[in-house]
């Protein structure tokens, strides 16, 4: 499986705040200029790279010489706000010495299940990318307080994944990566080198958070391999204190722990359909309709018995059965009052009854999955 991460052509890597703030010391500008030059050693080997980043409210407690963590939601956003300028300026300068640009997006989890934003931000990062920029992507900690409270990059960065189809998630920590039991407390605890990242065995293994600046531990990152193993992204965990880890890794060296994918991407693109948009209304069908779906067809008009809910083009909606039971969700190709229109009409009545043909089918198959 190693020879699938040296194939890899798009990464995400995610870098943890322990290891940017050299345990809360400060922005550690000299392991950013590392990690710039082996990421642009990266890029020069024809790979994409996007870098998701923690370490703003760490860096702002240092800036503002608070030694501890603070617990109020305003003093977390307040360190977040001060300490974000100073990574953005960190990276774009270490990265400017090897003749690359930075681009810094701030996401929420909200950006990533609502269909309309996941678009953009997905637009905005391809772009990015063909013009040969890194993406920085930190959380946006300054105005969301669940994210603080409850967030973590790891699992951005398993998002992120998801969202650019990256071939692999290499999440960089100050850990040389998943051990059979937490190394701190059993000397006896030996280092996975491989596993499967579906496998829900390695939960119990992970550990807590090591420090107080880290805010996720073994834990988000096994969850994160999970998440990211839906869209077919293989990740791997290991010490961002190695030697050139990054180019090790992306040369398939046996470092750190690899939780590969099983999941193949459409498979994947349906999970994530199923788990993280939310519903914008519901389609009930007949009896014929259930049947076909079940057997891998797509959603046709002729089977919709009534259209609930206001919803636009793209939004995710339920499929239910006569009895309320929801068998499907999936990307409707039509809008709420034409979707109306054309219920329990052929495919071939769509352009009389609308004036235009979007698509002949109201879900299209790639776009649904079964519950």
């Amino acid at each position: 499986m190693r020879n699938a991460i040296r194939n890899s052509r798009r990464l995400v890597v995610k870098v943890g705040s322990a290891l940017v703030t050299n345990n809360g010391a400060g922005l550690d500008l000299n392991a950013i200029g590392d990690w710039a030059r082996q990421i642009a050693a990266l890029r020069a080997d024809g790979r994409e790279i996007v870098l998701v980043s923690s370490g703003a409210i760490a860096a702002g407690m240092q800036r503002l010489g608070w030694a501890e963590r603070p617990a109020e939601t305003h003093a977390l956003q307040a360190a977040a706000a001060v300490g974000q300028m100073g990574l953005a300026q960190a990276y774009e300068g270490a990265f400017n010495a090897f003749g690359l640009h930075t681009a810094q997006l701030l996401l929420t989890h909200a950006d990533l299940s609502d269909r309309l934003r996941y678009l953009n931000a997905r637009s905005t990062l391809s772009t990015l990318l063909s013009l040969g920029v890194v993406p920085v992507i930190n959380e946006n900690d300054t105005v969301v307080t669940d994210e603080i409270k409850f967030g973590d990059n790891d699992t951005l960065g398993a998002l992120v994944a998801n969202l650019i189809e990256a071939d692999a998630l290499i999440i960089l920590t100050d850990q040389k990566g998943l051990y059979t039991a937490d190394p701190r407390k059993d000397p006896a605890a030996t280092l996975i080198s491989e596993g499967q990242a579906e496998d829900r065995a390695y939960e119990a293994m992970a550990g807590g958070a090591g420090t107080g600046i880290s805010r996720g531990g073994m834990i988000t990152k096994i969850r994160a391999a999970q998440r990211a193993a839906r869209s077919g992204a293989h990740t791997l965990i290991a010490s961002g204190r190695e030697t050139e880890p990054l180019i090790r890794l992306a040369q398939g060296e046996a470092l750190g722990t690899l939780l590969y994918a099983s999941s193949t991407p459409l498979a994947a693109r349906k999970q994530w359909l199923a788990d993280h948009l939310q519903l914008a209304g519901t389609l009930t069908l007949d009896d014929g309709a259930v049947r076909a779906l079940s057997g891998g067809a797509s959603l046709l008009p002729i089977g919709v018995i009534s259209v609930d809910g206001e919803f636009s083009r793209g939004a995710v909606v339920a499929c239910r059965d006569k009895n309320g039971a929801e068998v499907a969700r999936g990307l409707v190709n039509y809008p709420s009052n034409e979707a109306r229109r054309i219920s329990q009409r052929a495919s071939a009545d769509i352009e009389s009854v609308l004036g235009y043909v979007a698509e002949s089918e109201l879900i299209h198959r790639d776009n649904l999955v079964l519950r």
